[in-house]
């Protein structure tokens, strides 16, 4: 549906000092996280918008990067020129032997 429009990073590429867009729900962003990622649940973008920075690179990430791709989406149709979906999601971040981690000190894992 969003194929290659959407414009797209794999978690090896991500630049250092992206602003990590985890758009996942509470659950899944307690389970585990990027460090320094951000959380902004999907459903709550179009009424926090103006929370994702205009400038910069921001990299937009779900569990697998179907609902990362559709965010990117949205944001590139409201403006946003600055986005670009995380290939694979955090299963892809996790498999790349990126860090994960949580808020409360539990092991982290992706869900």
């Amino acid at each position: 549906m969003f194929g290659s429009q959407v414009p797209s990073v794999t978690a090896t590429e991500v630049p250092d000092g992206a602003y990590l867009l985890d758009v996942r729900e509470q659950d899944e962003w307690d389970a585990g996280h990027a460090p320094g990622a951000h959380h902004l649940p999907m459903q709550e973008i179009p009424v926090r918008i103006a929370e994702v920075p205009a400038d910069g690179d921001v990299v937009v990430v779900c569990r697998v990067g179907g609902r990362s791709s559709q965010v990117v989406n949205y944001l590139l149709q409201n403006g946003w020129d600055n986005v670009r979906n995380l290939s694979g999601g955090m299963k892809a971040w996790e498999a790349a032997a990126r860090e994960v981690v949580t808020d409360d000190g539990n092991p982290a894992r992706v869900v």
